[in-house]
């Protein structure tokens, strides 16, 4: 089966369907597989040695496990579906989209305590005293920010080295996720896993901003501003990617993201992405998740078209 036909077949599951819920998801295992071998390596304190032989165990046991079965996909043409069941499985749009629409949801029915405990589980920061603007705020920062790990970096990665490639970038994704904290137990463990973790999203985060820019010309949002915000903005942010993302979306929609926020009952004041061109509205939040379908529309067609001219050449 022709390759672009297998990912535009995942690529349509995942927007109509989202993440299985009642299917064991291949994240899961993976995310079983670090909690085993955390225990086997981290040691008295958790060491950056220990740390390195978890993330490459880790992410080179998804790979060869994935090539291992491509290439028995050529021999048993029938596991083709299979495939195309895996490589939906790496896409998150519809995921993302879903989180955000039950925030939204619950806001227009005007139950912020439930708003914050619904958000609670899509961020890290403090929910409980936050008011209607900053549950807004927090809910777009999240989809914008997730629009590189959950959306554009595993079509990059797709395309480049089919399904190993995309499944071992959401091992890398999953080992961030679960060790690549900078706190007591994982300051030194984690460390390579964060690291890794930055260093493959380099180049999703960066066409991020053009994605995003083109994404919102087709929308008739403001893509002048988007892109004038993204080369401006995209470095005011304590990761070296998420800003990129974020910048764009927040130009895009002329609100600003940042300022003061609370972790773990500390307030801290981040810098500021974006103009205040309109205070944060409620549908700012649909108009978010529409510009995350069409970037994910965009970077589909994009990676496509390159990948017809590369099988041209």
């Amino acid at each position: 089966m022709n390759f672009l036909i297998k990912i535009w077949t995942a690529f349509i599951l995942d927007l109509i369907f989202g993440d299985p819920e009642k299917i064991t998801h291949p994240v899961q295992i993976i995310g079983k597989m670090i909690t085993f071998l955390e225990k086997k390596l981290y040691g008295k304190k958790g060491s950056f040695a220990g740390g390195a032989v978890l993330g490459i165990l880790v992410v080179a046991s998804t790979f060869f496990v994935m090539y291992g079965f491509v290439e028995l996909t050529k021999i048993v043409k029938v596991l083709e579906i299979l495939e195309i069941y895996l490589m939906y499985t790496v896409f998150s749009v519809k995921s993302l989209a879903r989180e955000g629409k039950r925030v939204y949801k619950i806001l227009k029915l005007g139950n912020l305590k439930v708003a914050r405990e619904k958000l609670s589980y899509l961020v890290s920061r403090d929910t409980e005293k936050m008011d209607k603007v900053m549950i807004i705020r927090s809910t777009m920062e999240t989809i914008s920010e997730n629009m590189v790990d959950g959306v554009i970096a595993p079509m990059f990665y797709m395309f480049v080295g089919g399904l190993p490639l995309a499944m071992a970038y959401k091992a890398i994704n999953t080992l961030d996720s679960m060790v690549g904290y900078k706190n007591e137990k994982y300051a030194k463990f984690g460390t390579f896993s964060a690291k890794l973790d930055d260093m493959v999203n380099f180049i999703p985060a960066r066409i991020s901003g053009i994605f995003i820019t083109a994404a919102s010309y087709i929308l008739r949002y403001n893509y002048k501003n988007a892109w004038k915000i993204f080369k401006r903005d995209r470095k005011n942010h304590a990761s070296p990617n998420s800003g990129h993302s974020e910048s764009a979306v927040a130009g895009a929609l002329g609100v600003q993201f940042g300022g003061k926020v609370s972790y773990f009952g500390k307030e801290v004041k981040k810098p500021t992405i974006g103009d205040k061109l309109k205070e944060f509205r409620l549908d700012d939040i649909k108009k978010n998740i529409l510009l995350m379908y069409m970037t994910s529309f965009v970077s589909m067609c994009c990676f496509s078209t390159i990948y017809l001219v590369y099988l041209m050449l």
